[in-house]
């Protein structure tokens, strides 16, 4: 996650959570449609200066749209988009106070990587020392200090896509928008970019639009969220809001691993509810504080992610938030394993346990009965 300076930039805008700043990018009732397909319905977005900010979603989700319609490339079907307090209705891409980084590349075949991430600076007519001195700077920061001389097609996939970020970011724009801008990083590389990204944007104070299918490169990059699914933004949050307090069955799915059990309240109470779900053999005792919406006395969906849950081999002694179930598959990964466990109902439930020590014994093996328990501030109640 982009670290609390990212928010506190210097400029002339001001933090997303202060009640009094006025956003950068101003999304009103847009909507774009293509033929009979809505690939955009109705969104209303703030994004404010100097924010990093992700559009997570999958394929098809109409990410990807928004991104174009911010820039230019494509004009909403209804409603309208503001930045920095101007209308931009049909004012062209090269007008806007924008730049791109298109997921094709779009690099000059003709060109060498230098004259490639140096052509905009050109354009403008820079200086040649200027020029040299900061595509040196942008080379570096994609780990490509070598490959100046050498032209798109002596690249691989994930080399050209660095040199499409360097051309992207080394015109400093005011607003940046970049189209799943890592994909083809190895997950180091990944990464590394990740938070030269953030020290980017913090150093620049350039607002940032990323588009991503990966839930982790949101969550990495990102001072907020907006989850988007079949055209809508479902949910906008800092990531631990989107990731602890998801709003929806779909976001807690969609966001991180999740255990789901269908449920009925039968009881409220100030600081908590009581839910019981026929998958699992005790009730859940669900936190609540003053603050949350009461949940409704009808089916509802108990959530909770597999790392909260702790297991041993014998039984609690609470008389609600656990269950039993028999351990079929173990997966160790390193720093974690991951445990699928088959509860009496059949449900199969995924248990993550950190390996703490380098030579732990493992206490618990394949079709050992196990006990799944949880402190009530883990579980969480969504909607549909």
């Amino acid at each position: 996650m982009a670290s609390s300076s990212a928010l506190e930039s210097a400029g002339p805008g001001r933090p997303w959570n202060d009640p009094a700043a006025e956003p950068y990018i101003r999304i009103e009732r847009v909507s774009k449609s293509f033929a009979d397909f809505v690939a955009v319905d109705d969104v209303s977005l703030n994004i404010y200066r100097s924010e990093l900010f992700c559009l997570l979603g999958g394929s098809g989700c109409g990410k990807t749209t928004l991104l174009r319609m911010l820039a230019g490339f494509e004009e909403p079907s209804s409603g309208k988009i503001f930045i920095d307090g101007l209308d931009m209705s049909g004012i062209p891409p090269y007008e806007r106070p924008v730049n791109m980084m298109f997921q094709s590349y779009a690099l000059f075949p003709h060109m060498t990587v230098d004259q490639n991430v140096g052509f905009g600076l050109q354009m403008e007519n820079r200086s040649r020392s200027e020029i040299a001195d900061r595509v040196a700077h942008m080379l570096k920061l994609v780990r490509l200090s070598e490959f100046g001389k050498r032209k798109p097609d002596q690249l691989s996939g994930g080399q050209r896509q660095r040199v499409a970020l360097a051309r992207a970011l080394i015109k400093q724009p005011k607003l940046l928008l970049l189209d799943e801008p890592l994909g083809a990083l190895d997950r180091k590389l990944r990464e590394h970019t990740q938070f030269e990204l953030v020290n980017l944007q913090e150093d620049l104070g350039v607002t940032f639009v990323v588009v991503t299918h990966d839930q982790e490169e949101a969550m990495t990059l990102s001072s907020r969220i907006g989850v988007m699914d079949h055209g809508k933004i479902v949910q906008v949050g800092t990531p631990q809001e989107i990731y602890e307090s998801p709003r929806s069955r779909f976001v807690a799915e969609f966001v991180g691993s999740v255990n789901l059990f269908a449920g009925q309240l039968t009881a409220s109470e100030p600081d908590r509810l009581r839910i019981t779900c026929p998958e699992l053999e005790q009730p859940v005792h669900v936190e609540v504080d003053e603050s949350s919406v009461a949940a409704p006395l009808t089916a509802l969906w108990v959530a909770i992610r597999p790392e909260k849950i702790q297991l041993s081999v014998q039984p609690p002694q609470a008389a609600a938030n656990w269950t039993r179930g028999l351990v079929k598959e173990i997966a160790y990964q390193g720093n974690l394993s991951v445990l699928l466990i088959r509860l009496p109902s059949g449900k199969t439930v995924r248990v993550t346990r950190p390996n703490v020590w380098r030579h732990e014994e493992e206490s618990i093996t394949w079709e050992q009965e196990v006990y799944l328990h949880w402190h009530a501030s883990s579980p969480l109640v969504v909607s549909a």
